[in-house]
């Protein structure tokens, strides 16, 4: 890689902070070498991303695979880190002309991971050597088929290395093996990053054998998807890999990462992750939660702005249908427990056999949201009397830990701290309720909860450009790097008006000095367990104790060529914090 793309111009001692950042950087017990490191986009300081465990053989076989031009397979789980990782070895290859066969299974049919029946559709294929991606860690079942069947199974996966013992693979790259350091920085990898370290050891390998190979900086893009949809956790080595797939975004020369961004996007300096949280993240799982993830790796693989526009156009038309079904489980989930809450619940847990497998993990996560507790809901899966669960965590605790302390229960199980998933036989739901909700009440609430926290306090005169375009600078925000929450005071409510009976569109002024406007949105907030409606904070905020205080993130809203900042308001209470 080239130095202009190892660094950027502006380091941190060169930028004069805003007093808030400089705020932030405090509250987050930061030194300045850690600032330095945190903003950092320096890929020279990564650590060694080949050096993990069965990278050596991994390498030796991939390359002997190409000098054979032998077809190789690509087997990726159906969620959006896995069909970024499997569109990341595709482009890899692609550059040198090798033939891939890209495999995906049906989250309804085959279910997650890789299967002897997998193995079957490999062979024929006429795969000799299959590379899964994102998932494999716990098949040892399929690596013993592949072994038999005289295919060579090369796993790369970044879950947690949880059954008595590995699988019997050719090889297994996985930066959370069990024999890997425990305080290895590559540890929080997502399988995407995993798919670039594989890719960036083959090339190292080829240029010590005097043999060209194409700048892979390009792959990064995908790695940087991955990353921030599959939640991986961003400490300094993520937050390097992300920095620099994001900036290469807005001027991507694949089709189709170029179609989920408008023109204005690509006008910015670097694309917001939030754009790929709520935005691509969402619309690649889509198909993978409603039927086969196909059309997503076709979107991500193709060469073609035309075919990518159609396939953009099957998931926009998919995410609208899951967003409409996710409405009605969450719906009925959250009704469900409301009706069995009470002083010593401590987790979320729900069952209705006719909820869609496909959107439980997100309905998990709003449950979250919305309780500020670990949440596992529940399905029915295909076999009769077995059911099948996501699970989310809430606050710093490992939702794979504590699963993975009542496994005897479970069928089958795996993950990692922020979510899993597992099944097991329906008698035993109501021992895991109880088994859970008596392990948790021995953990400290604020390590199981969302607590209502917030960064800094500032006032309405603190929020200006400078602020908004200084908070840029922390970007990418997600797992371990939030997205900074404000709380703040002195403010007056002018007005509000409802979106589509919902959301709300927000108005402010400054108590202080009334020159001072400000915009908020929320949205989904009408009926949010306990928020209260933007009518009785309008009528009320001049009763004597009732002063706002609004918690929120802060943005800038650009449209049609025009932008303003905008607060991103979570909640406004009133009375005094």
């Amino acid at each position: 890689m080239s130095t202009t793309q190892q660094t950027e111009t502006n380091t941190p001692e060169t930028i004069k902070f805003h007093p808030v950042i400089l705020k932030l950087f405090e509250k987050r017990d930061m030194s300045s070498e850690e600032i330095q490191d945190f903003l950092s986009w320096d890929l020279r300081k990564l650590p060694d991303l080949t050096l993990l465990n069965g990278m050596e053989e991994t390498v030796t076989r991939i390359i002997e695979a190409m000098d054979n031009n032998e077809t190789i397979g690509i087997y990726g789980d159906y969620d959006v880190d896995g069909t970024t990782s499997c569109a990341l070895f595709y482009h890899f290859f692609k550059m040198f002309d090798i033939k891939v066969e890209t495999i995906q299974p049906s989250r309804f049919v085959e279910g997650y991971g890789i299967h002897p029946s997998s193995i079957d559709k490999a062979q024929g294929l006429g795969i000799k050597l299959l590379l899964t991606v994102d998932c494999g860690i716990s098949n040892n079942e399929a690596a013993e088929y592949a072994k038999e069947r005289g295919l060579d199974l090369i796993i790369t996966d970044h879950h947690k290395d949880a059954r008595e013992e590995m699988p019997n693979a050719f090889a297994v790259v996985n930066p959370n093996r069990r024999d890997e350091p425990e305080d290895s920085p590559l540890r929080p990898l997502a399988g995407v990053a995993v798919a670039f370290a594989v890719c960036l050891a083959v090339k190292n390998r080829l240029e010590t054998l005097n043999r060209k190979c194409p700048s892979i900086y390009p792959l990064l893009q995908f790695a940087a998807i991955g990353t921030i949809c599959d939640l991986a956790k961003l400490t300094p080595v993520n937050l390097k890999i992300v920095r620099h797939g994001l900036k290469q975004i807005k001027d991507t020369q694949y089709p189709g990462i170029k179609v989920f961004f408008s023109k204005e996007d690509r006008g910015l300096d670097i694309i917001p992750s939030e754009k790929l949280s709520f935005h691509l993240g969402p619309m690649i799982n889509s198909k993978g939660r409603l039927d086969h993830p196909e059309k997503a790796l076709e979107l991500l693989t193709c060469d073609d702005s035309s075919k990518a526009f159609e396939n953009y156009s099957i998931l926009e038309i998919s995410n609208k249908e899951r967003k409409f079904i996710q409405a009605d489980v969450y719906s009925s989930a959250k009704e469900q427990f409301i009706k069995q809450l009470n002083d010593d619940t401590n987790i979320c847990i729900v069952y209705d056999p006719e909820w869609h497998e496909g959107v439980i993990g997100i309905v998990a996560s709003r449950m979250v949201e919305n309780f500020k507790m670990p949440a596992i809901i529940f399905t029915n899966s295909e076999k009769e009397g077995v059911i099948k669960a996501s699970a989310r965590t809430a606050g710093g605790l490992s939702i794979f830990d504590l699963l993975n302390d009542n496994s005897d229960l479970f069928l089958k199980f795996g993950g990692h701290k922020a979510a899993a998933g597992l099944s097991m036989p329906l008698e035993n739901l109501p021992l895991l309720k109880e088994r859970l909700n008596e392990a948790l009440a021995s953990v400290p609430a604020i390590e199981r909860t969302v607590t209502k926290t917030y960064d800094v306090e500032i006032k309405p005169e603190d929020v200006n450009p400078t602020l908004v375009k200084q908070l840029e600078l922390l970007e990418p925000f997600g797992m371990g790097n939030s997205k900074p929450v404000f709380k703040m005071k002195g403010f007056k409510l002018d007005s509000y008006d409802l979106l589509k009976e919902v959301h709300v569109r927000w108005n402010f002024s400054s108590l202080e000095n009334p020159k001072v406007k400000l915009k908020g949105i929320s949205f989904n907030y009408v009926g949010k367990w306990e928020a209260l409606h933007p009518e009785e904070l309008f009528k009320n905020q001049n009763i004597p104790g009732n002063e706002l205080c609004a918690f929120f993130t802060l943005g800038i809203n650009r449209f049609n060529g025009n932008q303003y900042i905008q607060l991103m308001v979570d909640k406004i209470e009133p009375g005094t914090f």
